[in-house]
């Protein structure tokens, strides 16, 4: 029997104007107990986020995605996987959970077989499994995170150190939206005046964040021309809430997909979120994870 624990956190995603670019990651987090029994069967034992709702077999995403690294690395698939899961990260919100998931599986995988697997061929296979970078990017090396593809196709990233200031707040529904939802909602093209208004923001985005993010450079550097309008029919009520809070003075933004708000928690708008927010909301306030997924074997804790 080996075992390994995997700590893997929440992400939020495009971060208003960097599609499919930017990601931050949050101090919320998942996490995998690994072990490879040697006996015959898949057994999944899940509390928090997903009880009762989850493949408890070969179905479950951390399941798949180990069995997907161990058949990259060239490694023989054991019978015996049993998997201990305490999900702190809300399903089908725009906060990560599916690349947590596919993160943890693969990062489980090659901490349990003693095959070469880098850092960066786990990167590509989390991005070749999740269809995009931007949540698996933050949710392996933390901090804020710049993903892209290089001219042959194979993700890159790069990673930032936020300020020590920014704070952010996730201010999560009830109500669910898959990410194949919200992205059949986008058009084919877009003006180019929006594609240009989007990378002027995007780059001002990681000025603030990296070096003032005070109230009024947040809001301009959080304005979005290339989805999230597009989305607003199938969250209607956090494209409502988004533009309260922006009404006030506060930066938000829907988190990746949604419908989850993530909102930028500032010294002179800390008190503006709650009021607008409501009762039918859960808000969870949180920092900058800087490390992002951890892996442990139990007898070095």
């Amino acid at each position: 029997m080996r075992t390994v624990d995997i700590r893997v956190p929440a992400t939020s995603a495009n971060l208003g104007p960097g599609f499919d670019s930017l990601g931050l990651a949050l101090t919320l987090y998942d996490e995998i107990e690994a072990t490879l029994t040697g006996e015959s069967g898949v057994h999944v034992a899940v509390t928090g986020q997903g009880a009762g709702e989850l493949d408890l077999g070969e179905g479950h995403l951390v399941v798949r995605a180990m069995r997907r690294a161990f058949g990259r690395m060239g490694v023989p698939q054991p019978e015996g996987i049993r998997l201990t899961c305490r999900n702190g990260i809300p399903h089908a919100r725009g906060l990560g959970s599916s690349a947590a998931a596919v993160c943890a599986g693969i990062l489980a995988a090659r901490a349990l077989s003693d095959a070469e697997f880098s850092d960066d061929e786990v990167f590509a296979l989390a991005t070749e499994m999740e269809g995009h970078p931007d949540n698996v990017a933050p949710c392996l090396a933390g901090g804020l995170t710049v993903a892209w593809s290089d001219h042959t196709g194979s993700p890159r990233r790069l990673k930032l150190t936020p300020d020590e200031r920014v704070r952010p707040v996730a201010v999560i529904p009830s109500t669910r939206l898959s990410t194949e939802t919200a992205r059949g909602l986008l058009p084919k093209d877009v003006p180019h005046k929006d594609a240009s208004f989007n990378a002027g923001r995007a780059a001002l985005l990681i000025a603030a964040l990296t070096q003032r993010p005070d109230r009024e450079l947040l809001l301009a550097a959080t304005e979005d021309r290339l989805h999230q309008h597009y989305r607003a029919p199938a969250m209607r009520e956090s494209a409502d809430l988004v533009e309260r809070l922006r009404a006030v003075g506060v930066p938000a933004v829907v988190s990746g997909a949604g419908p989850t708000v993530l909102a930028f928690s500032t010294s002179d708008t800390q008190d503006l979120i709650a009021p607008e927010v409501g009762t039918d909301w859960h808000i969870q306030q949180m920092d900058v994870d800087p490390f992002g997924a951890n892996v442990q074997f139990p007898e070095t804790r």
